[in-house]
């Protein structure tokens, strides 16, 4: 049987409450959902993703704090979820003093892609998504130099742009530096209001900034979206026919087909 190729995304922006692990959390689910086999990867001390799929912190028996510093593997660490087809590499505070106690590591900006080389070697998940802390730290780092792309959830306000081309600085600098091969799987309009003229404004100058890298699916502001964390749930299970969920159900498809014309584009191209 033929093992499937993993394709690593960290899911990063510096800002916070831009919809960052909202959209790991359900694109993770939209994706399992369409017979993806998919890992996520918690790797903010909060553990919102841990806390928003249903893994409460007493069932966090091992997470990534234990990989990352004490090389425990990611398959033992790793727990199922309530979503078939998505497990989860749990989160736990520790991590917020992680920059300190990596310092003597060695290898200290790649534990977690040397953690996953085995995961890509055994062919069981088909997409890992790493939900990165809400600024440029170690633990960012480490998800860059171990992804193969980077997806941004950018939320339609006026700062966007701005961080937007600071986060993009790093993208290169992590790439020059770190991973050669990382590039910006795409930009996702987070948090749309169709009647907020600024929303609409946003919306229209980050597409002529970045053209066909920012996804032609946005997340609108959806209150069903904003209570699933408090459920444990993802948007998709706690209510499937709201807007929130039919906008990830929506990005998850255009990701994949995304992935299926790059990869015949660089079939043709050899």
């Amino acid at each position: 049987m033929r093992r499937n190729a993993l394709k690593i995304l960290a899911v990063s922006n510096q800002k916070g409450g831009v919809g960052k692990t909202t959209t790991a959390i359900n694109l993770g689910t939209a994706l399992a959902a369409m017979g993806e086999k998919v890992l996520v990867i918690d790797s903010d001390p909060q553990g919102n993703a841990s806390t928003g799929l249903g893994v409460p912190p007493q069932a966090r028996k091992l997470t990534a704090y234990d990989v990352l510093m004490e090389d425990v593997s990611v398959a033992s660490a790793t727990v199922e979820t309530a979503v078939p087809g998505l497990d989860l590499l749990p989160s736990e505070s520790d991590l917020s003093g992680i920059e300190l106690e990596l310092g003597a590591k060695p290898r200290r900006a790649y534990r977690l892609r040397d953690a996953l080389t085995p995961v890509r070697a055994e062919g069981r998940y088909s997409w890992a998504l790493i939900d990165c802390p809400p600024s440029l730290n170690l633990l960012t780092l480490n998800a860059m130099a171990a992804a193969d792309s980077v997806l941004v959830p950018l939320q339609c306000e006026f700062f966007a742009l701005e961080g937007l081309s600071q986060l993009m600085h790093t993208i290169e600098l992590v790439k020059n530096a770190h991973n050669t091969g990382l590039t910006i799987q795409g930009v996702v309009l987070t948090m749309y209001d169709r009647r907020n003229t600024l929303s609409k404004q946003v919306a229209s100058d980050v597409r002529a900034y970045l053209g066909d890298k920012v996804y032609e699916t946005m997340i609108p502001r959806n209150v069903r979206v904003s209570e699933a964390p408090g459920f444990g749930k993802p948007v998709l299970i706690y209510d499937l026919e709201c807007a929130g969920s039919q906008a990830y159900i929506d990005l998850a498809k255009e990701l994949l087909a995304r992935e299926r014309g790059r990869a015949k584009a660089e079939a043709v191209n050899g």
